[in-house]
């Protein structure tokens, strides 16, 4: 056999990515069947979970309603903050929610108990009782397809709000009422009903159900159900300052969503039109508290004029004091109103607020302008400043009452007829198809959910697991590596026949048992001779045979750094290749905890190294021959209380001398090295020492470590074996090996 160089293995703290590339490819079909299960998962969940439907509107709130309010003219001058902001909050307030609640007694939360898991969906299909009853489904005791519960009342105590309550139909107009499992009373369908000394009264109005139905009641808080409405409601305005709101609500019923939708912006539209007519009831009531005293000042300035003209004879004014009259008048008029506006928005905003500071700008502007032409006025003959003063008293009160009478009068009008700012555009409507689960995305984010998680656990696994998968990572550690022993699918055959052999004739219990890797079953040498295992073997006869012609004597020990390593199968298929070459030789299974070398020959412990170890036994008694001509062996005898110390006897040395006179080759099966002290123990008494190291499974440390542990007991090892090798992509990738080829 030969072998292509490979390259340096990396170090343990690097990341191969090769090696990782590699583990991918070796665990594709775990990564595809994890996610194909986490799709399939997907799948069913999408198809299980309750749909929720969606209903819209959409309402417009324009920048007047019906007839134009008092000083409408002057807050377009001084400007009018953004109301879309307002608008959202005033749709979102307990005010129009609580009223929502009200009106669909969304506080009130009837639910039909179906099937666990699959009920709605079955209910979803349509399937009835009768459909149930026929394919053996359990239908007692659950509600299916058709049968519903109307409520007409339930009112409760505050401490039973929130609590669910079962109600299970008794008979045609019968039920029972439980809370927490107790039957709590019986009522009648059509009647109201007491229970819990008055904590609970109910009126169920119609059951459409078979006896043995159940339905969950319950009633909310009023302040719970209106977060509840708030989370499932969404209102958005369409495009910038565009007065138009689009309005969304979300439910698993759909008629109920479309009916909570119409109450909201019904309700949003009503309260609409009372607050303008507020608005205007509370401005007329300003404005009817003006009258008089604007009324009695026009009186007191027509009075002054008729006395002064009277006195003087009649005095006229010249063109240019008519000007400066007509300009003072309009300016005294704007002001008047600006007082109007500051008295009311006062009730609304402090002196801080940007429409009270442009209110207050304006005035002192007007103010400005009017002391200026009072300055012109002051230049012209006293009869006509008296005049001019008169005169403009008259006509700016007159103007003043004039526009009072004017605005009282739209007011009355429209306190009449309000009918506000709002409109709705679109009525509520449900869209057909539910808006979640989004069955396609959650299938795509399920499977590519399983997909990552898949490669995440094997990538993991991988990096944790860092058996050597070279031997090159043995042969780091100065440690000659004698053969690489392939994975032999012939011999997993074997194992699983015996396993299956000695079940049948097994009770119940075990006698030796050992992994699956670790158990030997029939001499694979003897079975298919032809296998690579059984050619790496042969190999590793070779090499021995060069190895120990310096050894002090022809015994071999076989360990290794944990249990599961094949140090069972490497035993005996090496002792059956060197007797199949003319070879005398002793297998010696020194393992007397769990050995398992008498599983090869069909056998079993009992009569062993330990029995003869005490006594029990003579030599040749202990001995067992085997079908291959020159392969004899020793099972481990009864599992004594001891092994250390029997091992440590002088008959173990004694017997160690006699056979070692008697055979070619004695090879020792030992206990791992890092689990017991046998194995340092047995190799004191040996020239030749070997340790077995299991691909992908022993990490390097542990090699190491194993080492260690046998020279601090006087033992050289003197080389390893590589078991149970494989042709994998994550070993080909990573460490640039290529298996080996044998005829």
């Amino acid at each position: 056999m030969a072998q292509n160089p490979s390259p340096s293995a990396p170090a343990d703290d690097e990341i191969d990515l090769g090696r990782l590339f590699g583990l991918l490819l070796d665990h594709k079909w775990w990564i595809v069947g994890i996610t194909f299960l986490f799709m399939l998962g997907g799948g069913i969940y999408a198809n299980l979970a309750t749909p929720i439907y969606q209903a819209d509107a959409l309402v417009q709130v324009e920048e007047t309603g019906g007839m134009r309010a008092p000083l409408d003219d002057m807050r377009e001058m001084l400007g009018r903050e953004p109301r879309a902001s307002a608008e959202l909050e005033i749709l979102r307030s307990r005010m129009v929610l609580g009223q929502a609640v009200d009106r669909e007694r969304l506080d009130l939360v009837v639910r039909p108990v179906h099937l666990p898991v699959i009920g709605e969906f079955l209910v979803r299909r349509g399937w009835a009782r009768a459909d149930a009853a026929m394919l053996g489904g359990p239908g007692a005791g659950y509600a299916w397809a058709g049968e519903h519960l109307s409520l007409g009342d339930l009112r409760v105590s505050p401490e039973m709000e929130g609590r669910v309550m079962e109600l299970e139909v008794t008979g045609e107009d019968r039920f029972v009422l439980r809370h927490e499992e107790e039957e709590v009373g019986e009522g009648r369908v059509g009647e109201e009903a007491s229970f819990m000394d008055g904590q609970v009264i109910l009126f169920v109005e119609e059951v459409s159900a078979a006896p043995g139905a159940r339905f969950e009641l319950r009633r909310d808080s009023r302040l719970n159900a209106i977060r509840d409405l708030r989370n499932r409601f969404q209102a958005s305005e369409q495009g910038s300052e565009s007065g138009v709101f689009s309005l969304t609500y979300t439910d698993s019923d759909s008629d109920q969503a479309r009916r909570a939708l119409n109450a909201i912006s019904d309700i949003y539209r009503q309260q609409n039109v009372e607050r303008q007519a507020a608005e205007a009831e509370q401005s007329l009531e300003f404005l009817e508290d003006q009258v008089p005293e604007v009324r009695a000042r026009l009186r007191e300035a027509e009075d002054a004029l008729n006395e002064y003209q009277v006195e003087q004879e009649s005095v006229d004014m010249s063109m240019e004091t008519q000007s400066i009259l007509d300009r003072l008048v309009e300016l005294d008029r704007q002001i008047t109103e600006l007082e109007f506006e500051e008295a009311e928005i006062s009730r609304r905003y402090t002196q801080s607020h940007p429409t009270y500071v442009t209110l207050l700008e304006k005035r002192e502007q007007l103010q400005n302008e009017r002391r200026s032409l009072q300055e012109k006025i002051g230049g012209l003959p006293e009869t006509q400043q008296q005049v001019l003063r008169l005169q403009r008293d008259v006509e700016v009160n007159q103007e003043v009452y004039v526009q009072l009478l004017n605005r009282m009068q739209e007011l009355d009008i429209t306190r009449a007829g309000t009918v506000g700012n709002v409109r709705i555009l679109d009525d509520a409507a449900v869209l057909p198809s539910p808006v979640e689960p989004q069955r396609g995305l959650i299938v795509a984010l399920a499977t590519v959910l399983g997909g990552m998680l898949s490669v995440a656990l094997v990538l993991l696994r991988g990096m944790l697991n860092r058996g050597v998968e070279s031997q090159e990572q043995i042969e780091e550690l100065d440690l000659p590596v004698y053969a690489t022993v392939p994975l032999s699918d012939v011999q997993q055959k074997l194992i699983k026949r015996l396993r299956r052999r000695r079940d049948s004739r097994s009770s119940g219990r075990r006698e030796g048992a050992a992994s699956e890797q670790g158990v030997v079953s029939g001499v694979l040498a003897s079975y298919s001779p032809t296998d690579g295992a059984v050619e790496a073997l042969r190999g590793l006869r070779s090499s021995l045979h060069f190895a120990m012609l310096e050894a002090g004597d022809n015994r071999l020990v076989i360990t290794g750094p944990s249990p599961g390593v094949g140090k069972s199968f490497i035993s005996v298929n090496l002792a059956a290749v060197c007797a199949q070459a003319g070879q005398k030789v002793l297998v010696v299974d020194a393992d007397l905890r769990k050995g398992h070398i008498h599983h090869a020959f069909g056998e079993s412990s009992a009569g062993g190294l330990s029995d003869m170890l005490t006594d029990k036994l003579t030599l040749s008694e202990a001995i067992r021959e085997t079908d291959i001509e020159g392969l004899d062996y020793m099972a481990r005898g009864s599992a004594p209380p001891n092994p250390a110390e029997l091992l440590m006897n002088e008959r173990f040395t004694r017997f160690l001398d006699q056979v070692s006179e008697e055979y070619d080759l004695v090879l020792i099966d030992t206990p791992p090295i890092l689990a017991v002290t046998d194995a340092s123990v047995v190799a004191r008494h040996c020239s030749t020492t070997l340790m077995v190291v299991r691909f992908q499974l022993n990490p390097v440390r542990e090699i190491e470590t194993a080492r260690r542990r046998l020279e601090s007991a006087g033992v050289e090892t003197r080389g390893a074996i590589l078991n149970s090798m494989e042709a994998t992509a994550s070993a080909s990738y990573g460490y640039g090996y290529y298996h080996y080829s044998y005829k």
